[in-house]
């Protein structure tokens, strides 16, 4: 592949990655709408990124690249579910809490810390 098709799947991916980002900091869309979207444009990115970087499509042993694909995605859905695991743990544990003061009580019990 030529370096312009480098550029071209540059500035695809700059421009979907700009326009999920200033979906969200303008509020263009309401709740799940905006996440579907972003998930949308994501899975858009995924494609161009394994088009114009990957090569995914001219590869002479498809079976070792196919194989590398997934285990890629077996990563990444790791590091994604293990992320929304622990943001809804802290949220949780969050929620418990109202005050500055009975967060201090909370660390000060649990490190056992005496004034």
């Amino acid at each position: 592949m030529s370096e312009r098709t480098y550029i071209v799947g540059f500035i695809i991916s700059i421009g979907l990655t700009l326009e999920a980002y200033f979906l969200v900091v303008r509020g263009a869309l309401p709740g799940w709408a905006l996440v579907f979207t972003i998930l949308g444009l994501a899975v858009v990115q995924l494609l161009v990124q394994l088009y114009f970087f990957l090569h995914i499509d001219d590869e002479i042993k498809p079976r070792w690249k196919m194989t590398s694909f997934l285990f890629a995605g077996l990563v990444v859905m790791i590091v994604v579910l293990g992320s929304v695991w622990i943001m809804t743990n802290l949220d949780y544990n969050h929620e418990k809490l109202h005050s500055a003061d009975e967060l201090n009580q909370l660390i000060e019990e649990e490190e056992a810390i005496s004034r």
